[in-house]
């Protein structure tokens, strides 16, 4: 079992690490029990602009880690998967951008995927971009910091300084940019009703500004993992359901901003806090039982992107 193909893409994702990231997975998910977890809410669950494909790639992987709530063996919980990098705009204001396509039983709804620092090029980032596509979902990742994301290389002496120059009008006007793309690419043609997006991080605190600026318009569901630098003020103009999760040891995402930004969006929107769980722990998960509980994560994440979107469209 494992990889029953196997075609490298074109970002530093390489087969080799798909595989033991698969197996590790399938093996802890069959030795190790599910850690406990909270959920917090009180609420029922309820014209293209220019672009390039530089590179298509396809392959078929296990993802049992998708098996969380059915059985389905490995063909049927992750099909075929494109992707290609692509660029959004026109000139200065054009951006890099990855999309990852589900070929076969596509649902034909679009999600966007706004990253960590580490940037749309992060091998973790694209893995759980991945992951989403194979369930038949169209994922677009966007490059929010203009080829310069941050890097563990660098000494954090300077981090507060790189940061600076990630200036919120351009990475918004960036993610507005991505938006309309996605939007023309999957509504315009009447192929997808709403959209959906998904933050991690620093792309987590931009998912309540973005439904905020929205309103309802194009986006009917959100989910942020763990966001950073959230202003609840703001919360009140989210007109749709966002899926809040983050760990209860997490410092840079702090378990009562959460629920006062549930409290002030409404609309089913729900908190789940993992117990003794810190920051990223969902999409690079660095233990065994990280590893269990970022299964657990993205299990309730897809029941939630589908249950929400799937009504919509």
């Amino acid at each position: 079992m494992g990889v029953a193909s196997t075609v490298c893409f074109t970002f530093p994702f390489t087969s080799t690490t798909v595989t033991r990231s698969v197996l590790r997975r399938r093996q802890l998910h069959s030795l190790l029990a599910p850690s406990s977890f909270h959920i917090c809410s009180s609420s029922k669950w309820g014209s293209n602009p220019q672009r390039s494909l530089v590179k298509i790639n396809a392959r078929r992987v296990s993802c049992s880690l998708l098996e969380v709530e059915d059985d389905l063996n490995d063909d049927e919980s992750c099909e075929l998967v494109s992707g290609a990098e692509v660029s959004i705009g026109e000139g200065d204001d054009s951006i890099s951008a990855y999309l990852f396509k589900a070929v076969k039983n596509n649902n034909g709804t679009g999600i966007l995927l706004l990253s960590d620092i580490y940037g749309f090029e992060d091998s973790s980032t694209r893995d759980f971009a991945y992951r989403v596509a194979c369930n038949g979902f169209n994922v677009l990742v966007p490059d929010l910091f203009r080829r310069d994301p941050w890097t563990r290389d660098r000494p954090t002496t300077i981090f507060e300084e790189w940061m600076a120059k990630q200036q919120p009008r351009r990475v918004a006007k960036d993610i507005d940019t991505s938006v309309e793309w996605i939007a023309d690419e999957f509504m315009a043609a009447g192929i997808s009703k709403k959209l959906g997006i998904i933050g991690f991080c620093f792309g987590g605190g931009r998912v309540i500004e973005v439904l905020s600026r929205d309103q309802g318009a194009r986006f009917g569901v959100g989910v942020s993992f763990y966001g950073t630098k959230m202003d609840p003020l703001i919360a009140s103009n989210v007109k749709v359901p966002v899926l809040l999760i983050s760990g209860d040891s997490d410092p840079l995402c702090e378990v009562r901003v959460l629920h006062e930004i549930e409290k002030s969006i409404g609309n089913g929107s729900r908190v789940v806090i993992f117990k003794g769980r810190g920051h990223g722990f969902a999409h690079r998960p660095v233990s065994p039982e990280e590893d269990t509980d970022a299964e657990q994560a993205f299990s309730i994440m897809r029941s939630w992107l589908h249950d929400d979107l799937d009504s919509k469209n």
